[in-house]
């Protein structure tokens, strides 16, 4: 009998893909935003546009309001993801130069996977483990290449650590919320929450604003735009058709992609080191996110094909933007 389409499957690739280099383009675009703007002002700026851009198309798309069964997922990872996470990375990467942000920040897919394994029941394939233990070796090797010399505190090792620790809980958290709220929804709300949780920093925000260089300003906008509103929706739309460990194991391709984009838009060579991480990490993403030769052969149903985890299917969509 002839396997089912894999339409869906490939959607949420294609989603995955969008989301790792939009997230990659962070980089550059906080390399300016982050000398014009303190921590908290800068998270509050990127979540406010992100917040307005998932709004407008929210009464567009006619999305409405999540049910409240999707309300505890939404709000933890609104809390620990857009909001934490946002203020202690953007924090902990000006007291540490960018190799060692990039070491500590890359456990959360290790975490990811532990965390789904206990919590949603996530299977560990070997291949998934085989590919993270490459992708995470790859990640090293980037980060020690890109680490400068005394560039660390113990504060600034600390600070990325409890960013790593945020990523993965708010993951684990919106994987519940989207059997039951669709990708834009749980996008959008939780982005509403994050920014809610930064508006003490407002005040911050409207200071620096006033003095920030016009590209500063434009670069956090576009970090809003684009790494968080549109970037998130294409994950939600991922995460919503396969398991959290295998999206969290996809994100090791953002490293390379950070080499690489430096390397076009900042002019920054990399050495071979560093070219050497990177394609351990895509390696790895790739072992990951294979599947055994016979995965696809069922008896009559392709239920092998399936999410490991057994819930009500996600409201169909596109991915914003598509």
């Amino acid at each position: 009998m002839t396997t089912p389409p894999r339409r869906p499957e490939r959607a949420a690739a294609a989603a995955a893909v969008v989301t790792v280099v939009l997230w990659a383009s962070a980089f550059v675009a906080i390399r300016s935003a982050g000398s014009a703007y303190s921590p908290g002002a800068l998270a509050l700026g990127r979540l406010a546009s992100g917040a307005l851009t998932l709004g407008v198309i929210s009464l567009v798309r006619r999305a409405g309001v999540p049910p409240r069964s999707a309300w505890r997922g939404i709000a933890v990872s609104g809390v620990l993801w857009f909001g934490f996470y946002m203020v202690v990375l953007n924090w902990g990467e000006q007291q540490v130069d960018a190799g060692t942000a990039a070491l500590v920040v890359n456990i959360g897919p290790i975490l990811i996977a532990l965390l789904g394994s206990r919590l949603l029941g996530d299977a560990m394939p070997p291949r998934l483990l085989a590919g993270m233990a490459v992708s995470f070796a790859g990640a090293v090797t980037v980060g020690l290449s890109m680490s400068g010399d005394g560039g660390s505190s113990v504060l600034g090792v600390v600070l990325c650590l409890l960013a790593a620790v945020a990523y993965a809980g708010g993951v684990v958290a919106q994987k519940p919320a989207l059997a039951r709220a669709s990708a834009l929804q749980v996008t959008t709300f939780g982005c509403l929450v994050g920014a809610v949780l930064c508006l003490p920093f407002a005040g911050q925000l409207v200071e620096q604003a006033g003095d920030a260089p016009v590209s500063a300003t434009l670069n956090m906008v576009y970090l809003g735009v684009f790494p968080t509103a549109l970037a998130f929706t294409t994950w939600a739309y991922a995460l919503a058709r396969t398991t959290a460990s295998k999206m969290g194991a996809t994100t090791y391709a953002v490293p390379a992609l950070v080499v690489l984009m430096s390397w076009l838009v900042l002019g920054e060579v990399p050495g071979l080191l560093t070219l050497g991480g990177g394609v351990l990490c895509l390696a790895g993403v790739a072992v990951s996110r294979s599947r055994a030769r016979n995965a696809g052969a069922v008896s009559g149903t392709g239920a092998a094909a399936a999410p490991v985890v057994a819930v009500e299917p996600p409201p169909e969509e596109a991915p914003v933007g598509k």
